[in-house]
């Protein structure tokens, strides 16, 4: 039998036992730098256009190569986890985040997470991570997609049942992503200079109807080309009507 003086101290030691508080001195750049500069620009290309669709939902937040942190036991071992792109949705606005800190977003994970491939990540990419996704944050939404590969694209749906679920491209090859109610598919063209010299191919968002996604400067280069094509009209119209536009 156990004596009442240590069931005494064994009960005051749980009452006073505190959770331990998680880790304070948080890593935020591990000094590794990105594959190559495709993928660098695959990644801004993916970041900006859907921080521009989402500019109707204050509640969200987009990023890439930031670490999130949704352990202690994984921030003192600095295991690191850093998605090239994520999204989350309904989560507190117009906060400053230099990583995405589980406990510091009230237990939310990425809703969509989309990895860029390379030689040296596809393997992880591919297993690790996504068990990891799958199992531990629980992304509704996973892509990968290799900038120098534009049949690399793959996606998976989560079933809460069963796990991921390899998603079935369209008739365009696009992969649905159910939470942001975008596709993602393929497109062709420069960007950033990148590459100088002809086009290659990269992963962009679409809209239900098939639109893409605009750049903020695609989105501003659309409305130049639309003002002009109003006031071309206008200056028709007027001259039909015997009005010099220029006196206007």
């Amino acid at each position: 039998m156990v004596p009442e003086t240590v069931l005494d101290l064994q009960t005051e030691t749980e009452l006073n036992w505190e959770a331990p508080s998680p880790p304070t001195d948080l890593i935020f750049d591990d000094g590794e730098p990105l594959e190559s500069n495709r993928h660098r620009v695959a990644m801004n290309v993916l970041i900006r256009s859907a921080q521009q669709f989402l500019l109707p939902r204050p509640d969200s937040f987009v990023g890439g190569n930031m670490f999130v942190y949704y352990s202690r036991q994984q921030a003192m071992n600095r295991d690191f986890r850093g998605p090239d792109f994520f999204a989350v949705l309904g989560v507190e606005p117009d906060r400053e985040r230099q990583g995405w800190v589980i406990w510091e977003e009230s237990g939310r994970y990425p809703d969509v997470i989309i990895e860029l491939l390379s030689p040296t990540t596809a393997a992880v990419d591919r297993g690790i991570k996504k068990d990891l996704y799958e199992q531990v944050f629980r992304t509704p939404d996973y892509f990968i997609f290799d900038p120098f590969d534009p049949h690399s694209l793959a996606g998976w749906r989560l079933d809460l049942a069963q796990g991921y679920q390899p998603l079935t491209p369209s008739d365009r090859d696009w992969l649905w992503c159910e939470t942001l109610g975008l596709w993602l598919g393929i497109w062709e063209g420069a960007i950033d200079r990148e590459p100088v010299t002809g086009s290659c191919s990269w992963l962009r968002f679409y809209t239900p109807q098939g639109d893409l996604v605009l750049l903020p400067e695609e989105a501003a280069q659309q409305r130049a080309e639309q003002e002009k094509q109003r006031a071309e009209r206008l200056a028709a119209k007027l001259r039909e009507l015997g009005i010099d536009p220029s006196t206007l």
